[in-house]
């Protein structure tokens, strides 16, 4: 038992873990409420949970916050760019299928809205990660995050059902940094390949 119960146990990590995915969940929810810093506290999750799910983070409360306040700026920029992109799209959206453009022409317009729209989500996905791994001046970061949207992994989407109070604060005491967490093994193992290739081209 005191095999189980010792610092290193794998016990024990896994509880350290969770503990760590519910305050880095409790500072997401609470420095987005003012919606307009959703960016920046997008960034400092997912910066925090690559860190943790690479065994570097020491402390999750001064990771999230040296990534929020260091990307803040760009990255209240590039979130309202989405937000405005969004717009376009649901108005696009909201036009083709209100108005009378007839059958073959509607169909068109809204097969490439689908298409448009499956490419912005998931770009949408990796510019925020991207951020927290690398610098850039934001026409990069939205450029470089879209390609390497297109030769990486789809993060896997959940869906909150607000009926359901039990996974309602399950999701609110640890959903946002444990789905952050696990897509942060992927998008480090993805940002991985990058950093060092930049890396030995430096050098």
């Amino acid at each position: 038992m005191a095999t189980l119960f010792s610092a290193d146990s794998a016990l024990m990590r896994g509880l350290s873990l969770v503990a760590d995915m519910i305050v880095l969940n409790l500072l997401f929810v609470a420095t987005s409420i003012p919606v307009f810093t959703l960016g920046a506290s997008l960034t400092g999750l997912n910066f925090t949970a690559m860190r943790l799910a690479t065994g570097e983070c020491n402390s999750v409360t001064s990771d999230y916050f040296r990534s929020f306040g260091r990307n803040f700026r760009q990255a209240t920029v590039i979130w309202l760019l989405l937000l405005a992109l969004a717009g376009v799209m649901a108005a696009w959206y909201v036009v083709v299928t209100n108005l009378n453009f007839g059958p073959l022409a509607e169909l068109l317009l809204v097969a490439v809205w689908y298409v448009l729209a499956f490419n912005f989500a998931v770009a949408a996905l990796f510019v925020f990660p991207y951020l927290a791994s690398f610098e850039g001046r934001t026409r990069e970061v939205l450029r470089n995050a879209r390609l390497m949207s297109l030769i990486g992994l789809c993060v896997t989407v959940t869906v909150f059902y607000p009926q359901f109070t039990g996974y309602g604060l399950l999701w609110f005491s640890v959903g946002f940094a444990g789905v952050a967490t696990i897509n942060g093994r992927l998008f480090a193992g993805v940002f991985s390949k990058y950093i060092a290739a930049a890396a030995s081209a430096s050098t």
